[in-house]
């Protein structure tokens, strides 16, 4: 009951985020929340808890309530202890929020990002067109209005990703400005709403950004004239840019060892690699803080070739517990074919599989 109500409130945090500020609620209360507010009332009222009583309590309640309290008592492996819906600085969605909100029949946020790349591809009429539209939405999360008029703009392909960009919210604005990480590019917001000044003090914990687990060696960057810039939906966001570092680290790592590779067609990136002898063997690229969420997402989507490795950040991969939890959550029959890795290990991990290949042989 406990999953099943972390799942609700996910998916209800999600929606609202994209619909105001997060901050402010007026009744009548959307259905989704309505519902919502009323499970965990319910909930609490069962647990003998006194229950939040409006949605803006529950949204503190989502900011607060660790998937691991006795109240939700969410299993580890289904998600990692202490996972928040709502960031504690941000006052946003977590990425851990956006990935249970996608693990369901739904497929929410990931299952949004796949028809908008579903739609793009149909429009780019060949894959080499699509790549180059989809490298350019990893490459620029935000388009202002100065990058029309720089050096090596296509103008080709903002033609045909455009429409996958808005006008930036009003709440991920500080003081009338527009902050982004300088690391991944993704908006930033600080704990007391006011722009950071240049310094330590600006690059610390007290300012989130969408990436998360960026390094806070520099301060946010500002875009003073919002209104005229762009930024990319948020689905794609997530589901393209985040991964998107990874995937260059990757394909640096097989180019430096001199490892053949080929690009797959297809919605993100995939690569099959050559001279691998009768069998197949394929590299998929995610960036996702939840390993058995992870896994279960490749479970359902299963990958063709006979071995496939997945590619996670260098960073992720090398969390206590990040690669068991991901081996233990998939089904026995898929333990050998799907191998975590990152890129620093990849060349390494890949020269491992075909020894085991040339074993089984």
């Amino acid at each position: 009951m406990g999953s099943d109500l972390f799942g609700e409130l996910a998916r209800m945090v999600v929606a609202l985020s994209e619909v105001q500020g997060l901050r402010s609620f007026a009744l009548p209360y959307p259905a989704l929340a309505q519902r919502a507010l009323d499970h965990t009332v319910m909930r609490c009222l069962d647990a003998g808890e006194v229950p939040p009583r409006s949605l803006p309590e529950l949204w503190e309640w989502c900011r607060t309530r660790p998937s691991d309290d006795p109240l939700l008592a969410v299993p580890s492996s289904l998600v990692s202890p202490g996972t928040t819906l709502v960031h504690r600085v941000g006052q946003m969605p977590t990425r851990s929020c956006l990935e249970v909100a996608s693990h369901g029949l739904d497929g929410g946020v990931a299952a949004h990002a796949r028809a908008l790349l579903g739609d793009l591809h149909a429009r780019s009429g060949s894959e080499e067109r699509y790549r180059q539209c989809r490298a350019f939405l990893a490459r620029y999360p935000v388009v202002h209005q100065q990058d029309r008029f720089a050096p090596g703009w296509n103008r080709a392909v903002w033609s045909r990703v455009k429409s996958l960009y808005g006008p930036l919210p009003e709440f991920l604005l500080v003081d009338g400005d527009f902050l982004y990480c300088p690391s991944c590019r993704l908006p930033a917001l600080p704990r007391n709403s006011a722009v950071p000044v240049p310094g330590p003090s600006g690059s610390g914990a007290e300012v989130w950004c969408e990436g998360e687990d960026c390094p806070r060696d520099a301060p946010p960057r500002l875009i003073r004239e919002p209104d005229q810039a762009w930024i990319l939906q948020r689905s794609l966001r997530w589901y393209v840019v985040l991964p998107h570092r990874t995937d260059e680290a990757a394909r640096e790592a097989l180019e430096r060892a001199g490892v053949a590779y080929e690009t797959l067609p297809g919605l993100l990136p995939a690569y099959r690699l050559r001279d691998t002898g009768p069998r197949i063997v394929d590299i998929q690229v995610y960036d996702r803080l939840q390993p058995a969420l992870l896994a279960a997402h490749l479970t359902d989507h299963t990958p063709l070739a006979d071995r496939t490795l997945v590619v996670v950040p260098d960073a992720l991969a090398g969390r206590d517990g990040y690669r068991q939890a991901f081996t233990d959550a998939l089904p026995a029959l898929l333990r050998d074919r799907l191998v975590l890795t990152a890129p620093m290990d990849l060349v390494p991990d890949l020269g491992q599989a075909r020894r085991e290949e040339k074993d089984d042989a």
